[in-house]
């Protein structure tokens, strides 16, 4: 029990590295989101895939993997929901793309329960409801979304959704970097064509800040597969609301953007639910081991 519990509590703060590591990216993105959406990707890919291999030649280990199908589609729903959610930045304001993107540990959540058999309980329902409703509160819904752009981030929503679950259902079998290289592998190839057909050079400090997005996006990566590959989707997940707190936080000190009390109360609202799922599935783990 003591170890099971212990797995837990490294996967929640693995997670809560990668969304604070995810929300420096967002800040990058969101300083150079004139640059093609597939111009994007390919930077936030390519970077990061050089310093993944850096990491694995480092510690001798294997890049091709053990599972080569398994990993090649993490990477092609990986990079759909990506360049999905890159193109959405461009069709309405950040806050809300960020927002309604956050269905996607309601989408894990139901295709964990149908491809890794996975029990949800009814509290948990309830906990992953009231974190969405926090954000809501926090970021609000914003009436200038079009109805194309709104389908766009909810496909980014879903395959985001769709990625946790591959993870989770490649396990211990493959180390993180592998993983994590194996997306950024097809994302840069598929980001680099799409910088042939349409190409804006970045200037001056552009060049760092696009540079500096493939640091942060494999380490991001690199926590956020740690995490799924230690406990179970349906709690790790909800922990990825952690990425809108921070980017609040981000945004007032860096950018000064000062939050009103319905987003105060939004944040409360995605603490609570967040430490209540938590709390709930470790009592979980404590009956069966008391049970046993």
């Amino acid at each position: 029990m003591v170890s099971e519990l212990s797995e837990s509590g490294k996967a929640v703060l693995f997670m809560i590295l990668a969304s604070l590591s995810f929300t420096f990216l967002n800040i990058m993105l969101k300083s150079v989101d004139h640059l093609p959406a597939m111009e994007l990707v390919f930077f936030r890919s390519f970077g990061a895939l050089i310093f993944g291999i850096i990491y694995v030649k480092s510690k001798r280990g294997r890049f091709a993997g053990n599972n080569h199908l398994m990993l090649i589609f993490r990477g092609v729903i990986g990079v759909t929901s990506m360049a999905l959610y890159f193109r959405a930045l461009q069709l309405m304001p950040v806050g809300s793309a960020i927002s309604l993107r956050y269905l996607s540990p309601f989408f894990a959540g139901a295709l964990a329960i149908w491809m890794l058999h996975e029990k949800m309980k009814n509290i948990q329902w309830l906990y992953y409801t009231m974190a969405f409703v926090g954000i809501i509160l926090l970021k609000g819904f914003d009436p200038r979304i079009s109805f194309d752009g709104l389908l766009i981030i909810l496909a980014s929503a879903f395959f985001s959704g769709a990625v946790y679950v591959i993870i989770r259902k490649i396990g211990k079998s493959e180390h993180p970097a592998t993983v994590v290289n194996y997306f950024m592998m097809v994302a840069s190839i598929v980001g680099g064509i799409g910088c042939l057909i349409s190409w804006v050079s970045p200037v001056g400090i552009e060049w760092l800040i696009v540079g500096g997005m493939g640091v942060f996006g494999f380490v991001a990566q690199f926590f956020m597969t740690k995490a799924l590959q230690l406990a179970e989707t349906s709690l790790i997940v909800p922990f990825k609301y952690t990425e809108v707190i921070f980017t609040v936080i981000a945004g007032w000190l860096i950018l000064s953007e000062y939050q009103t009390w319905q987003a105060l109360i939004g944040i409360c609202i995605i603490i609570a639910a967040l430490v209540g799922n938590f709390l709930s599935r470790n009592e979980s783990l404590r009956r069966k081991a008391v049970s046993k």
